[in-house]
């Protein structure tokens, strides 16, 4: 349910301006999201802004659109929460907005996850696919079985380093800021051998219920292991996770009660980022922060 669905025909009306998003477009861009029956709250408005930047598109003082981006280094940035209200669609609203983040990122590859809708926009302006993202949620019914061979714990604070530098070997990309304000907001496991640290995942409070991402490992096993142990503690609540098509993690998540409801497409303007060899991205954070 990312943001990823702008229109891209003709040019917007010239009482249209694209400003840059305050915390004061914030009910109104809630408001945007809930017509297309997303499930973000205002909390989770309030957090993406602050892990980023981004722009509105106001007419006559109403927020008509909105868009989003985050950094990460060394070059890279993820945009999401990219919407159009219906009334204000084909007007080629998309288009300004994308111009706007194209402007705001200069110089950086940006990685984006649309629906079918966005992707002749996001075409027009050098986007090629390079991953499926699987959105898989439900009230979660009955707890997974724990695998009790992967060597799990609770992460503390002095796993900090270690645990930063994990995200950027399975995302290829620094995300510190990111990992750690989802990190102070929810419960963190981690893969714990005598070599270190060689997997995490976190489950926080977002949308409808919880949201568990991003989960990285070395391999399946350590995934599943983290994903279940996490899940296991939201029986009976709504429970999201957005997992690559490319982790092939999706008919094991169907088992647990975890249907899949959606897929989106990832896309990169320029080389997408890779992780390190033994070290995988298996989930999103969500499909706008990536």
């Amino acid at each position: 349910m990312n943001g990823s669905t702008p229109d891209s025909s003709t040019p917007a009306p010239p009482e249209c301006e694209v400003v840059p998003l305050t915390p004061e477009h914030l009910p109104q861009a809630l408001a945007l999201s809930q017509a297309l029956e997303w499930p973000y709250r205002l909390e989770d408005w309030e957090i993406a802004l602050r892990l980023g930047r981004g722009f509105a598109v106001e007419r006559d003082g109403e927020c008509i659109g909105t868009a989003l981006w985050w950094p990460y280094d060394p070059d890279y940035a993820s945009a999401g929460m990219i919407i159009v209200a219906e009334k204000a669609q084909r007007q080629g609203i998309g288009a300004r907005l994308m111009d706007a983040l194209l402007a705001d990122t200069a110089g950086r590859t940006m990685i984006l996850n649309s629906t079918a809708e966005g992707q002749v926009l996001y075409r027009r302006v050098g986007f090629e696919p390079y991953d499926i993202v699987h959105q898989h949620q439900a009230v979660l019914i009955e707890a997974p079985a724990l695998d009790a061979s992967v060597p799990l714990r609770p992460a503390n604070s002095l796993d900090r380093d270690a645990l930063m530098a994990l995200d950027r070997a399975g995302s290829g990309m620094g995300r510190d800021n990111l990992v750690g304000t989802l990190s102070e907001g929810g419960d963190v496991l981690v893969v714990a051998r005598e070599a270190g640290l060689t997997g995490y995942a976190i489950v926080r409070r977002w949308g409808r219920g919880v949201v568990i991402g991003p989960v990285i490992a070395h391999d399946a096993t350590d995934a599943k292991a983290l994903i279940a142990a996490l899940a296991a503690r939201h029986v009976g609540t709504f429970v999201r996770i957005d997992v690559t098509e490319s982790c092939k993690l999706s008919p094991w998540l169907e088992t647990l009660g975890l249907p899949q409801v959606g897929r989106v497409v990832s896309m990169s303007r320029g080389k997408p980022p890779q992780a390190r060899p033994g070290t995988t991205l298996f989930a999103l954070s969500n499909q706008s922060l990536g």
